[in-house]
């Protein structure tokens, strides 16, 4: 195989959608679910796949058993639904109708028995849109510090540590609140490690982090939060649940899918057309454009000597990296590690990338991602945009956008966090 006979993008695209395909609810809940209880079934949860996980479990739950409940999911990703509501909130950035919706969850799973059944949906972006602030907390005082944290390139295990210190229903307290009916959680994990304490902020999983824990995140990034904050933090009232707490003895959390299924599906696309993958890594974090550094050199690599793998070969890895914002431009952190890799490569000959959110939508910004090519630094160019400049201003939306590159995909209705693919050609 040469470099003329492969369609770089449609290869990269494929690779993408079996990705995708992987972490699809409708392909991968059913064979979890539980069997219906002699009681109620009460369903909530949240996250970006939160609508699309509802439905597959009304698609494989019997008629005549009941179901109930309600899911948040973020604005654009609901799907329809019959028996289980659906609302629609706000992320990253939490909002009323989350915090409502959070609220009423906690309402739905109290009062109920041994004989009933929790069923907890739980996939990555629950953090932002189950924001229900803890006792003394607004909603304006989770905004302020989510929108810092999400400005000071903290990686997600410590955004979570802090969000569910100042929540009322993160941190195990959502399958407290269940006792003692029992709880199965059912997890799609965006997070590197697939930890189920982090994935949302982990509502049903006891939680070994603390008040001075949380603190301490704020601390090491330089972080002023409200001085309601600063209190509520300080008094270390209402701690989350702890590991051995016995109302969580009849709390399962099972992972139903992860960035690794994501990625062994994308490896096996590549070898259908005559690819060699290599699985770098399913859990890669650290400043998006560094991460792009070290791929670079590895790219060249395959390039000049053949190692790790003789091209052609697609690097493929997932994880979630961190962007610490500096500039005023657009764009998430695929987009930032796509312009590091731009900037890195500088346009050497028969590298092609993709790197896009595995929910459509990278950041907050309308792309799933990008498209990289040899020749994207040269387009952008005479269009008038620096990749250096834009890297400096972290605009990797205005350069791709630029370069013709940018990726459209949507809301793809689940979460499997960022997937990154690097062909190598000959």
């Amino acid at each position: 195989m040469t470099s003329t006979t492969l369609d770089a993008d449609a290869f990269l695209r494929a690779l993408f959608d079996a990705a995708l395909a992987a972490a699809d609810p409708a392909r991968c809940l059913a064979p979890f679910l539980p069997k219906p209880p002699k009681g109620r079934t009460v369903v909530v949860g949240g996250g970006k796949a939160a609508a699309t996980m509802a439905r597959a479990v009304e698609q494989a739950w019997p008629q005549d058993a009941p179901l109930s409940g309600l899911v948040v999911t973020r604005y654009g990703h609901a799907v329809p639904c019959q028996r289980i509501e659906v609302v629609e909130a706000s992320h990253p950035v939490p909002d009323e109708p989350g915090m409502r919706g959070a609220a009423h969850m906690l309402e739905l799973v109290q009062g109920l028995t041994p004989d009933d059944l929790v069923l907890c949906l739980v996939s990555g972006g629950g953090s932002a849109l189950l924001a229900l602030p803890a006792e003394g907390l607004t909603l304006a005082d989770k905004q302020a510090v989510n929108q810092a944290l999400l400005r000071s390139g903290a990686n997600i295990a410590e955004m979570n540590c802090v969000r569910k210190h100042l929540s009322g229903i993160k941190g195990g307290r959502l399958a407290l609140a269940a006792a003692p009916a029992p709880v199965v959680a059912l997890l799609i994990s965006d997070v590197p490690g697939d930890d189920p304490a982090v994935i949302a902020s982990g509502p049903t999983v006891p939680d070994p982090t603390s008040f001075a824990d949380a603190r301490a995140v704020l601390a090491k990034y330089g972080i002023k939060p409200p001085p309601a904050v600063v209190a509520h933090l300080a008094a270390e009232k209402g701690e989350t649940a702890k590991p051995g707490d016995p109302r969580l003895a009849d709390v399962r959390n099972i992972m139903v899918a992860a960035p690794q299924m994501a990625l062994e599906a994308a490896a096996q696309r590549a070898r259908d057309f005559g690819v060699t993958p290599l699985i770098l890594g399913d859990a890669l974090e650290g400043e998006a454009r560094e991460v792009a550094i070290v791929m670079a050199g590895i790219s060249r690599q395959v390039r000049r000597h053949g190692q790790p793998l003789n091209p052609p070969c697609v690097l493929l890895s997932g994880g979630e990296t961190t962007v610490t914002v500096r500039g005023n431009g657009r764009g998430g952190r695929n987009a930032e590690f796509l312009l590091g890799l731009a900037v890195a490569l500088d346009g050497l000959a028969g590298v092609h990338a993709l790197a896009a959110d595995t929910d459509g939508i990278d950041g907050s910004e309308d792309n799933a991602g990008a498209l990289l090519h040899p020749d994207s630094i040269a387009r952008a160019a005479a269009a008038g945009v620096s990749a250096k400049a834009a890297l400096a201003n972290n605009d990797g939306y205005g350069f791709f956008q630029a370069a013709d590159g940018l990726l459209m995909t949507g809301p793809t209705l689940t979460n499997v966090n960022d997937f990154r693919a690097v062909l190598v050609l000959p």
